[in-house]
């Protein structure tokens, strides 16, 4: 059984962008067990790609190229194992502090999908460094994209501030758990961002199994399919 005998249609996106599937290195899986009946779950739904992105955290998560891709080659065999048809790829969700700059100037960023590089700021405040870390990633040659864009507060009162970020060469990957239709201002936001097609990517986030069921609910949504009939979404190129 498939996502289209379940749902009596296609899912268009066949490739994630955005999930923490790689055990016991940040606040996602903690085993391999956990992240292949996440994976058979992935797969159900459609997807034959996916792109886990562990935290990069200077204090809380300090993942780095060799740590990432000896837990990926780890899950890689497992689902070998499980004779499970889909390929996984590792990027990197990377926090936006003063080490990140760093990387960035010593070129050590883990990108997908050639340059893009998937990155994440404090909820409740906008970091002094921002600006200075997009102009970074741009004259490196990377392109960023900023993971659930509708999930930070000071940007939330004035969606000139996004359009602001987009100008600047930003691209927005909003979670796919942020268009069940609820009234909070995360859901809220993530609509106008629908309505203004301002969304380059959906991703899932998915951390562990009731994200991926909650997201297989939302699939079938109006939510889900005016993401994709208003913007250009990136995801399987």
């Amino acid at each position: 059984m498939n996502f289209h005998t379940l749902f009596g249609y296609k899912n268009p996106i066949t490739t994630d962008i955005h999930s923490h599937l790689l055990p016991g290195i940040d606040d996602g899986v903690k085993t391999i067990k956990d992240a292949i009946e996440i994976i058979k779950k992935f797969k159900l739904l459609g997807y034959s790609k996916l792109i886990t992105t562990p935290h990069v955290m200077s204090d809380a998560y300090p993942n780095n190229p060799a740590i990432i891709h000896e837990k990926l080659s780890l899950v890689q065999e497992a689902i070998q194992e499980e004779n499970i048809d889909i390929v996984l790829e590792a990027g990197a969700e990377y926090y936006v502090d003063m080490p990140f700059l760093e990387l960035i100037e010593e070129d050590e960023l883990i990108t997908f999908q050639g340059n893009y590089v998937l990155f994440e700021t404090a909820y409740n405040s906008k970091p002094l460094i921002l600006e200075e870390a997009i102009y970074e990633m741009l004259e490196k040659g990377y392109i960023p994209v900023l993971a659930h864009p509708e999930r930070y507060l000071y940007l939330h009162n004035d969606i000139e501030r996004y359009k602001q970020l987009k100008i600047l060469g930003v691209l927005f990957q909003v979670n796919i758990r942020s268009l069940d239709r609820k009234s909070n201002s995360i859901n809220k936001t993530a609509q106008k961002l629908v309505q203004l097609g301002l969304v380059d990517f959906l991703g899932s986030d998915v951390h562990r199994m009731k994200d991926i069921q909650k997201i297989e609910k939302i699939l079938q949504g109006n939510g889900y399919k005016q993401a994709i009939k208003n913007n250009t979404i990136l995801n399987n190129q």
